[in-house]
């Protein structure tokens, strides 16, 4: 079951990160970023958070589950949205933790490859 527009904006107020927290629906679901980094996902109506060792560190006990058929195991967690502090923290170190997005080509110049 996709997960429904309402869901996004409750985990937003919930999160409490105003413009930093952002969304983009992907196959009916949807990715979240931290200041342009993923840090979750909201498949079927759960909040699935990027394993790194802040989640490991911060919610140890979260339940995992993928988030979609074939994906690798993902902490789930529906029950730190009671919490806001606490999932506010895990998305922040979360974020703290990825990789910085790598640079948007600009439209229309693709890279060309070299004939054979």
């Amino acid at each position: 079951m996709a997960t429904d527009r309402s869901f996004i904006d409750y985990v937003a107020e919930v999160v409490g990160l105003g413009a930093r927290l952002t969304h983009r629906k992907m196959f009916g679901e949807y990715a979240l970023y931290v200041d342009d980094k993923v840090v979750a996902f909201a498949c079927d109506g759960s909040l699935f958070v990027k394993p790194s060792e802040a989640a490991a560190r911060l919610a140890p006990d979260l339940p995992q589950g993928p988030p979609y058929p074939g994906a690798k195991d993902y902490p789930v967690a529906d029950e730190l949205l009671d919490d806001p502090e606490a999932l506010r923290r895990l998305l922040l170190e979360t974020a703290a933790a990825m990789p910085p997005p790598k640079p948007k080509k600009p439209a229309g110049t693709r890279t060309k490859r070299a004939p054979r």
